[in-house]
């Protein structure tokens, strides 16, 4: 028999299943697809998964504030509007390691909270206690997270998409080797590199209530870079960075911009501050690619924060920047009253995409969440904490940021340099040779090439296989054809013949004497060039060059002609000088 108190009583799977709004509507979806053509190109990126990590019961980072914000994203049907919905890949190590030291990583990939006793030296080194705990998973969800800014960014370098937003990343606080803030892996450091790929010029924008050390930091010396962050400054507060007077060195001075603000800054102050610095940094350093850091820690009511800024002026932070139509990747960050983060980020999808979204929240699961601020979408968070702010402070800023903006002097120009290796890179240690490169570029020219030294018919030429070479054992060309029993001529002719190789016969070239020291006496043997079809001899031309290019005719005469030209007055040997010629004295 059945108790009459445990008939009436419900479980869960009798509960209703979402939240009875009464006179309270809800939204309902958007149903109209995007025209692929109709405005920018907007790719929206989720790690599967990576919303069911879990810092700790008591930790204030939720990574369900994912899950929310896509529960939310989803429910309005701003997936329609959105033109490519990505679930990327982990990123490997080796792409961690492009900024990431190699001992950090191998110890986030190794450590767990079964082992953290044994590795608790290590624990310590890498500064991951406290604020950020080991936790089972967490290089798993390092990877989705950094993956998903790197694949953004690669989709931006490419040029397939104008904005790309990744609302699990912008983690700024994480360090070349060392965990902080919460954040173990630098997401968004990892995505400027691969931007800086293509880019020559990237402004990254944080509008989180703390200081963005870790960007900062990882690009203090460089100019093709400019950081900019909007965030509580009191000496004490988390970082403890990000004075007024921060301004980068070497290369990177006057590329770092701190707007160091008090608590309890409204929706109007923070505006008009941000609107100022931005359109003048904008216009100063002619950015080619943004990357903006939202942050949902400067709203109001955060569990960490201390602002005054509604979910509006946040978002309209985000369209401001949109505006600019500059390739734009758009990161999440910090944000610790979950129910405000995920409306926060469905709101900024709606502007980036240019949908227009009512203030009624659409069914979901998740309706528990909202249920105090009746099922809103802007809710009332300002007015909780007395602005210490004032127009006087608000001014000396915005003249300190002006001030050094002047020092830019037009945008910095990049120098051709080789561009860092991909992924693919990574595999291409070994060497190789010529042609397997030539394979790899085109197999239009592979095998095509030849190793043999070309030159030019007159192009001086003293190597192994040189014709003119002069060798201990030559014998001049007079004495071996006197040995033979053969005319001088007849012997210049074989010397030449054995010279020239297999040439055509030239018409109408002019023959020259031997250029070879030891020659000179055969050289006032030799006659005067002629015409196969002539009797009469040509006139000697003077030509350049050491008589390559000689023709092979010559006139066959009679003994008595041949012994005629042998008295003669040689020519001058003047085919490799350009100076009037002189006789020789034989």
């Amino acid at each position: 028999m059945v108790r009459s108190s445990q008939a009436t009583s419900y479980t869960f799977s009798s509960s209703p299943y979402f939240d009875d709004r009464g006179p309270h509507g809800h939204a309902e979806p958007i149903t109209e697809r995007v025209n692929p053509h109709s405005r920018p190109i907007v790719s929206y990126y989720f790690p599967k998964g990576v919303g069911a990590q879990h810092y700790g019961e008591r930790h204030p980072m939720k990574p369900h504030r994912l899950t929310l914000t896509n529960a939310l994203v989803l429910g309005y049907g701003l997936d329609k509007q959105i033109h490519n919905i990505y679930n990327p890949r982990p990123a490997t190590q080796a792409e961690l390691e492009a900024y990431h030291d190699h001992d950090y990583i191998e110890f986030l990939s190794r450590v767990t909270p079964q082992n953290q006793a044994e590795m608790k030296q290590m624990i310590d080194t890498f500064n991951c206690v406290e604020d950020c705990p080991i936790f089972a998973d967490m290089y798993e969800f390092c990877r989705m997270y950094a993956g998903a800014s790197l694949a953004a960014a690669r989709k931006l370098c490419a040029g397939t998409t104008d904005i790309a937003i990744n609302w699990s990343g912008g983690l700024h606080h994480a360090k070349k080797a060392e965990a902080s803030g919460f954040c173990y892996v630098n997401d968004i450091v990892l995505a400027i590199l691969e931007l800086l790929r293509y880019h020559p010029r990237v402004l990254y924008i944080d509008i989180d209530i703390h200081h963005g050390d870790g960007v900062e930091f990882a690009f203090y010396h460089t100019n093709r870079v400019m950081t900019v962050s909007f965030h509580k400054y009191t000496g004490d507060f988390f970082p403890g960075t990000g004075k007024l007077d921060d301004n980068g060195t070497g290369l990177g001075k006057h590329f770092c911009l701190n707007v160091p603000l008090k608590d309890g800054i409204d929706d109007d102050m923070y505006l008009t501050i941000f609107k100022t610095v931005i359109e003048d940094t904008v216009t100063a350093f002619r950015p080619t690619a943004i990357v903006l850091q939202c942050g949902a820690d400067s709203l109001g009511c955060d569990r960490l924060g201390a602002f005054n800024l509604s979910i509006a002026a946040h978002g309209e932070c985000v369209n401001f920047v949109r505006k600019f139509n500059v390739p734009l990747l758009v990161l999440g960050g910090g944000g610790y009253t979950i129910k405000n983060v995920s409306r926060c980020w469905t709101y900024e999808t709606s502007v980036l995409v240019g949908a227009s979204i009512p203030d009624e929240l659409p069914v979901t699961i998740y309706d528990s969440f909202f249920r105090e601020t009746k099922w809103k979408l802007h809710p009332p968070l300002t007015g909780r904490v007395e602005n210490q702010n004032t127009a006087a402070s608000l001014q000396r800023i915005t003249i300190a940021v002006r001030n050094k903006l002047r020092y830019l002097q037009g945008a910095p120009s990049v120098a051709l340099q080789e561009i860092p290796p991909d992924l693919a890179g990574w595999l291409e240690d070994e060497e190789r040779t010529r042609e397997e490169k030539d394979e790899e570029r085109s197999t239009a020219t592979a095998g095509e090439s030849r190793d043999d030294r070309s030159m030019a018919r007159n192009e001086f030429f003293d190597g192994d296989r040189d014709n003119d070479a002069d060798t201990a054992d030559e014998v001049p060309l007079s004495q071996s054809a006197t040995s033979k029993g053969k005319t001088p001529a007849s012997a210049s002719t074989a010397g030449r013949k054995a010279r020239g190789g297999k040439r055509g016969r030239g018409r109408g070239r002019p023959k020259s004497g031997v250029s070879t020291a030891e020659s000179v006496a055969s050289v006032s043997s030799m006659a005067v060039d002629e015409d196969d079809e002539t009797e009469e001899p040509s006139p000697v031309r003077s030509t350049r060059g050491r008589g390559r290019g000689r023709g092979r005719g010559r006139a066959r005469g009679t003994k008595a002609q041949a012994k005629e030209r042998d008295t003669e007055t040689p020519p001058p040997d003047d085919a490799s000088m350009d100076v009037d010629p002189e006789p020789l004295d034989v």
